[in-house]
Formats: structure tokens, C-alpha cells, sequence
């Protein structure tokens, strides 16, 4: 594994539903203790999930990211009782504030901003928030809209003294999403980026979560990431992409880089592949 390689793979991160948290329990022993995990607030999923999920990722040695959907949260108080279980089990400190999907706030929260500019995370120990970033653009957010947004999320975490880093959504193409995190750079914006990227999932899967998350699955960009569009039978991992970025990846450029693994194809399955990528690469090194 090149040293670019072991950089950006260094303190990876990982990202399940809360009914996955067996399967997590199951891959836990081949994860590195301190492996951030962050647990997705699905409109499917209730307040006992989320906080069993978040406990459980405690006692396996790992720290858990709770998700907080602004638009999806019916009230302050709402939010206040998830804060409040958190703090019960030492799991406020890293929270990702994410809009969410509703195109109408069910509540006082029309976005993550709002979210991060109220009191209520930091009085219950918030020291880290996760914001999010889009490469690829998104399907129902204009452009300039979601660079106003990074930069004022930016600049609330540093107004308030919190730590914090910029997880993207998944996509295909290596260089788009450098090409982006340059653009970060250039409007002042200096917080870890951790790049999506899919874990091994079956490639009809794969452009399903594209289509729905509106990322490029172009003939040229999917065949480049290494599957086809136009051939749905089998799998796809992100080896390819993620050589083709640790090759591009210029530290002084792009700053401090790392991976956020999403987990479509399943939790097992995705730990088991960044398991092996690790000691394929490493092995081929040595060579």
C-alpha cells in the first residue's frame, strides 16, 4: 500500500442504519478500536433504536456519530430527548447535523444550520460536528445555495470553538470530488474532509442509491469506477477509485483527507473488504 493510501485509510470512518447494529456487533473484531461509526437518523427507525445503536457502538470500543436530521425533527423538544438519552450513555460529543430529506421542515428546523446555531447540542457536550458536502452537486439544492451553506456551517464551528470535518455523499468519480475539495480550500474552509465512498454492493444497488441520491452514473465515470451501466450482474468495490484518488490526492492542496465508508452492500461485507484491501495492498508492497 503506498503511503497516500495508508494516509487516507488511516482513522476511516463507517456509516450504518441502526438495525444494522448486530451485523456491526458480528464485524466489530476486525475493526480498529476508535473507529467512528456513524448511525443514520432513518424516518423508519425510532428514538430507542437510535440510542441502543449508539450505546452498543460504545461498549464494542468504537465512537458513534449520531445523525441528527433537522427537517425531520417535529419539535425542540424532539430533539432535546435524543440529546438528552445521548448524554445518558456519554454519546453527544460527535453528532453529524444533516438537513435531511423532507422538502418541507416537519418542525422548528429548516436545516442543519439552524440546528448547529441553537444552544441545545452544546449544552449537552457537543465538541465535534460532522457537516455535509456534495462533490457531485445535488439533485434539489442549487449549486450556489450548497457552497453558502458549507461556508456558513464553516464558520459557525469555528465561531464556536467546535471541532468539526466535512463528510461528503458518495460518488464515482476520483477527480470530481478532488477538484471539489480544492474549491473548499480556495473559499477558506480548512476542516477534514472525509470522502463517501460505497463499500462493495451490487452494482444494480449501486446505481439505484446514485439515481436517488442524484450522483453521476454516466457511462464514462461508472466504467472509470469500474463497472457498467449497461451490465448490472455482479458487484463492484471502490478499489479503483480509491487508488485513482490516493494518486491525485496532494496533501498541501487538498489538505487533511480521510474515507467514509457507506455501507450499502451490508456491514460485514464492507469491513471485510476494507480488511483485505488493506493486506492486499500492503502485501503487494512487499513484493
Amino acid at each position: 500500500m503506498s503511503p497516500r493510501e495508508a494516509s487516507l485509510l488511516s482513522d476511516f470512518s463507517l456509516e450504518i442504519t441502526g438495525k444494522d447494529i448486530d451485523r456491526l456487533t458480528a464485524a466489530a473484531p476486525n475493526l480498529p478500536l476508535g473507529t467512528r461509526v456513524h448511525l443514520t437518523y432513518l424516518d423508519s427507525e425510532d428514538l430507542e433504536i437510535r440510542v441502543k445503536a449508539a450505546g452498543v457502538c460504545g461498549d464494542l470500543g468504537l465512537v458513534p456519530v449520531p445523525h441528527v436530521a433537522a427537517r425531520r425533527l417535529r419539535s425542540s423538544g424532539e430533539l432535546e430527548e435524543f440529546l438528552t438519552c445521548l448524554a445518558d450513555i456519554s454519546a453527544a460529543a460527535r453528532l453529524f447535523v444533516v438537513g435531511g430529506d423532507p422538502a418541507v421542515p416537519l418542525g422548528p428546523y429548516p436545516d442543519a444550520l439552524s440546528v448547529l446555531r441553537s444552544a441545545m447540542p452544546r449544552r449537552f457536550g457537543l465538541v465535534e460536528a460532522g457537516i455535509a458536502g456534495y462533490p457531485e452537486g445535488h439533485p434539489d439544492i442549487a449549486t450556489d445555495v450548497l457552497w453558502r451553506a458549507l461556508e456558513d456551517k464553516a464558520a459557525l464551528l469555528s465561531e464556536t470553538g467546535l471541532a468539526g470535518s466535512v463528510v461528503t455523499q458518495f460518488g464515482f468519480d476520483s477527480d470530481a470530488v478532488l477538484d471539489w475539495i480544492e474549491e473548499v480550500r480556495s473559499r477558506g474552509i480548512a476542516l477534514p474532509v472525509r470522502v463517501g465512498v460505497p463499500g462493495p454492493a451490487g452494482i444494480r444497488r449501486l446505481v439505484r442509491y446514485a439515481t436517488r441520491f442524484g450522483v453521476g452514473t454516466s457511462a464514462g465515470i461508472v466504467r472509470k469506477y469500474g463497472f457498467s451501466i449497461t451490465n448490472l450482474v455482479g458487484a463492484a468495490g471502490p478499489d479503483r477509485f480509491l487508488r485513482d484518488l490516493a494518486r491525485r490526492w496532494e496533501p498541501r492542496r487538498h489538505g487533511d483527507v480521510r474515507i467514509h465508508f457507506y455501507s450499502f452492500g451490508g456491514v460485514e461485507a464492507t469491513v471485510e473488504w476494507i480488511t483485505e484491501f488493506i493486506a492486499r495492498r500492503g502485501g503487494e508492497d512487499a513484493r
